[in-house]
């Protein structure tokens, strides 16, 4: 490869005007569904789409929120500068989807709740319910902040592309869609940002593999570099990346921002049927593995045509995530235009995520705050107050954006934060789903006399060492261990007294197929699911029933993004690893 030493270019006119039809076009979709929405003024409407959504801009939807802008930038960075093995996330995918679609979606999308942590109440208590929400809202305004701020930041520092005016219009822009257009424009603005990744994806990989002299010379130079070593198969869970921590680890990870995450069920239960929920869903997992393989690939290519100057070691980048922004503007920068494409690839995900995240928050909220103290608000009010609540965290958002400029550890800590929460409300989930013995009562000092102990302070030397893709399932085997703990502490709850349709066997999901969780036909109602969706409320008599009330089951839903899908992606890595080059 040629010497690599000169300065990229910056953003011209035409990136900027290609880059602002991104947002043109978004703001447009929100427009739209205002005017065509506009005489059906009700929550139902605002937040879950009047639950008539089909499942292919669903999938394009959990797709394109799933991969944030930190996963645009940020993957072919990581494989850059440790190898292909990355690939191995999408047999990680496979298992969230599956159990998503089978364990979880069932039971959500069948018992009628519109709040993710609705089915909390169902199963244990209102107490249970009100914490989760409440630890969900501050991780996900902590965890959208990083998600504008970081990419902006590392785009800023290679291309110019303003960081400041970049924050405020994503924040802007989201709020304005989300607030106009409510859910419908959220899933169809994710469907357009989703084909704008792709194109933008394509055309690095196009030109990136010209420039490094073909496919066979980038297969080439990555194999003598040991970054074709896919398969490592050591059990270490101390080492960050092997087969076992991407396959094991990552399906935790994962599973537990997204199978039992506020945005991944809120845009399944907006579907027509289940049958459609569960399209969605394995539709949405191909385009998972199609951005996950323009990812590697990318970072392959960069690889190659970096292989006799690497621009990290030479100063021309600080940081791993400015690598990517930093080869684009080098193979692009000569066609106005295209570095504003591959910026708007970046930026869909982000806005994806934003506007997921804005939309969840705005119906957890509204579910599980204000309609739980006012329960006879008309329909006309509650769109209202659903739609000041998307620009109030709308604003929460973007004021979290800016502040993570200021507080450089937070942004690591908001991220932990994010990833050890995934872990502990799978478990919690899983408890209530798997496990009908499990009760509501609690011991207090059981975590008290853990942590206490001091023949457990050993742990702490290798405890921080451990791959971050285990810390989900530690949250998770650790939550699901001291719930059954508990429960045969304190007596098992008798099965014939859990609400009907709010627990599922193992058995249900290997054979998902079963007459009795046969897949829902796309021609059917939900009202034709039988009584499952309202199985308790046929059992007042039943210890601890809360029964439901008909109209506000209906009446919200949660967007969420996956922004959140992306706490692996957004890892930051404290040591400065370089690429062997």
């Amino acid at each position: 490869m040629e010497d690599k030493s000169h300065t990229v270019g910056t953003f011209q006119v035409g990136d900027y005007v290609v880059f602002a039809f991104l947002f043109v076009v978004s703001s447009g979709i929100g427009v739209f569904f205002a005017i065509k929405e506009r005489k059906k003024a009700s929550s139902k409407e605002f937040l879950v789409g009047g639950r008539q959504m089909s499942c292919g801009p669903v999938a394009l939807s959990l797709t394109a929120s799933f991969m944030s802008a930190v996963t645009v930038i940020g993957a072919p960075s990581d494989v850059y500068r440790y190898g292909a093995s990355y690939v191995i996330f999408g047999v990680a995918y496979t298992f969230v989807v599956f159990f998503t679609a089978e364990l979880f979606l069932p039971v959500s999308y069948r018992s009628g709740i519109t709040s993710t942590y609705e089915y909390l109440e169902l199963r244990f208590c209102k107490l249970v319910r009100f914490a989760a929400t409440f630890i969900y809202i501050i991780q996900t305004i902590l965890y959208t902040g990083v998600v504008v701020y970081a990419p902006a930041l590392a785009l800023n520092q290679v291309t110019g592309f303003d960081l400041w005016g970049s924050i405020f219009a994503t924040g802007i822009v989201c709020t304005f869609y989300c607030t106009l257009g409510g859910l419908k424009a959220v899933v169809w603005t994710d469907a357009f940002q989703m084909v704008v990744m792709v194109v933008g994806f394509l055309t690095v990989l196009i030109q990136g593999a010209s420039r490094a002299g073909g496919i066979e010379s980038v297969w080439s130079t990555a194999h003598t570099g040991g970054r074709m070593d896919v398969f490592d198969f050591d059990i270490n869970p101390l080492r960050r990346h092997t087969f076992w921590t991407l396959t094991v680890g990552g399906t935790f990870t994962w599973l537990g921002i997204y199978g039992v995450n506020q945005s991944t069920i809120q845009r399944c239960i907006s579907c027509k049927t289940e049958g459609h929920a569960r399209w969605a869903l394995y539709l949405n997992l191909l385009g998972l593995w199609i951005i996950l393989f323009c990812a590697v690939v990318s970072g392959l290519i960069m690889y190659t045509f970096y292989s006799r100057c690497d621009p990290w070691s030479a100063g021309s980048v600080s940081a791993p995530d400015q690598l990517m922004p930093y080869f684009v503007m080098e193979i692009l920068g000569a066609f106005p235009g295209l570095p504003g494409l591959f910026v708007a690839c970046a930026f869909s995900g982000t806005l994806s995520t934003v506007a997921a995240s804005i939309n969840a928050l705005a119906t957890v909220t509204y579910e599980d705050f204000v309609s739980q103290c006012f329960r006879d608000l008309s329909n006309r009010a509650a769109n209202w107050i659903s739609k000041a609540l998307c620009v109030v965290f709308g604003v929460a958002c973007t004021t979290m954006a800016v502040a993570a400029s200021y507080m450089g550890g937070i942004v690591q800590a908001a991220l932990s934060i994010h990833g050890m929460c995934g872990g502990p409300m799978l478990g919690l989930f899983s408890l209530g789903i798997l496990f009908p013995v499990t009760n509501i009562k609690v011991d207090l000092n059981f975590h008290t006399r853990v942590v206490m102990n001091n023949e457990l302070y050993w742990l702490a030397d290798s405890w921080y060492s451990m791959s971050y893709l285990y810390y989900s399932a530690v949250g998770f085997i650790g939550t699901v261990a001291a719930g059954l703990l508990i429960t045969l502490l304190t007596g098992p709850m008798d099965p014939k007294k859990v609400k009907p349709g709010l627990t599922r066997s193992v058995k249900d999901v290997i054979c998902f197929c079963s007459e009795k969780f046969i897949h829902a036909d796309f021609s059917e109602d939900k009202e034709d699911l039988g009584d499952f969706g309202m199985a308790w409320e046929k059992h007042t008599d039943t210890e601890g029933v809360i029964k439901m009330e008909e109209k506000v089951k209906s009446d919200n839903d949660n967007l969420h993004e996956n922004s959140y899908t992306n706490a692996a992606f957004d890892h930051n890595e404290t040591s400065q690893v370089q690429a062997k080059l």
